[in-house]
């Protein structure tokens, strides 16, 4: 064990720099003029450059409740003090309701088994109507975004209540809907994944492509919590809460699914190219040819390997400018690996990318950034009243 130093503790209020909020504002009024004129003049792009966006923020909103929720139930000590960070981009959880239901409105932009031409002509796609019809398209996506939603309110709820009441049960309370969250969100998830992105092409199946997603999703979750804790740490409004130990297991968790995110990916495609059956490697060829194979490529270089060698030595978890460097490379593989798994079904196989892109992407990342400061300003940056704050306090690293 490290040496424990006296460390002075100083929580302080965030209040939201004005250029901060500038930016919030304006990202978002590219991406509602992007939207209006997307619906006007291209609404081939508009849709799946949206759908490309939302998977992505619906991902990080999900990844800090999913965080939550097994710290809750593992009744871990030493994260504690970090559990706000995660906690803060929950806000942004309802608003995949709003964009979700605003997605139905491109429906038969995306999603061609929805087009009762395609299914006359395709037996194989007209066989699958018994789950992919509209009408049970929309009830699983209520059910996935309202069932977080009361997750998020019990266990975020109880998180900001105790902050109030310092009542130590409300920490234990979580235990049990955090096992639940588990549970729901693994099923959930699944199909959540399925519904938006595997069935885009649906003569393609994968039984792992659910955990495909989530192992995606949990990766940059913990990119955007590394990044958060270095600038936390830096603005000295967590002093003494937040340390460098904290930095480096979450940062740790940030190479071990670097890891599971390619054993994963491997797995799919290993088995694929294996047996060599036509209705299985058609995903895969149609993400061989042209530029797609120069992205493949990069997936695996920038999302794997240079993430795993980058964080592999002790010093390289505790230094702020690599973290920040791989940690934002791991959040930019997050979009282009959404966008390698949407767009190669669209634009006949070609690669594109440009105004509808980044101006919807922008729209998104300023609501985003606008819930997570508007949550930090109404809420204590660190759960003070926690009966295990003390072990995150005393949190060190020995390895």
């Amino acid at each position: 064990m490290g040496e424990h130093k006296h460390v002075d503790l100083h929580i302080g209020k965030f209040e939201a720099p004005q250029w901060m909020k500038t930016l919030s504002f304006v990202l978002m009024a590219i991406g509602l003029i992007t939207f209006a004129v997307g619906l006007i003049k291209n609404q081939d792009r508009l849709w799946t450059s949206y759908l490309v966006s939302f998977f992505f923020f619906s991902c990080m909103g999900l990844s800090g409740l999913f965080w939550v929720a097994i710290n809750n139930t593992a009744k871990a000590g030493w994260s504690v003090s970090i559990r706000r960070f995660a906690e803060a981009t929950t806000s942004f959880i309802p608003f995949i309701l709003v964009f979700g239901l605003i997605l139905l409105f491109g429906f038969k932009k995306l999603f061609i088994w929805a087009d009762p031409k395609i299914l006359a002509e395709s037996p194989v796609i007209a066989a699958k109507t018994a789950y992919l019809n509209p009408t049970f398209f929309v009830i699983r996506l209520l059910v996935f975004v309202v069932g977080c939603m009361i997750f998020k309110w019990v266990m975020v709820g109880n998180s900001l209540k105790q902050d109030k009441t310092g009542d130590d049960n409300l920490t234990h309370k979580n235990v049990g809907p955090a096992v639940g969250f588990i549970a729901f969100f693994a099923l959930a998830f699944s199909f959540f994944s399925v519904d938006l992105i595997m069935s885009l092409l649906p003569t393609w199946y994968s039984t792992i492509f659910g955990i495909y997603c989530f192992s995606g999703l949990f990766q940059a979750g913990l990119a955007f919590l590394a990044i958060t804790i270095v600038f936390m740490r830096r603005s000295g409004l967590v002093k003494g809460y937040v340390t460098v130990e904290h930095q480096h297991d979450v940062v740790k968790y940030l190479k071990g699914f670097s890891i599971f995110w390619a054993y994963i990916a491997f797995s799919q495609f290993m088995l694929m190219w294996y047996a060599n059956i036509p209705e299985e490697t058609e995903y895969y060829i149609m993400r061989s040819m042209g530029g797609w194979m120069s992205i493949s490529v990069g997936l695996l270089i920038f999302r794997f390997v240079v993430p795993f060698l980058a964080l592999l030595p002790r010093a390289a978890k505790r230094s702020d400018t690599n973290v920040l460097l791989i940690s934002t490379l791991v959040l930019v593989m997050q979009y282009v690996d959404i966008y390698w798994m949407v767009y190669p079904n669209f634009n006949d196989g070609h690669v594109v990318f440009g105004f509808w892109e980044i101006g919807i992407f922008a729209g998104f990342a300023g609501l985003f950034l606008l819930c997570i400061m508007n949550f930090w300003t109404k809420n204590s940056l660190v759960p003070l009243k926690d009966p295990r704050m003390h072990e995150a306090l005393n949190h060190h690293v020995a390895y």
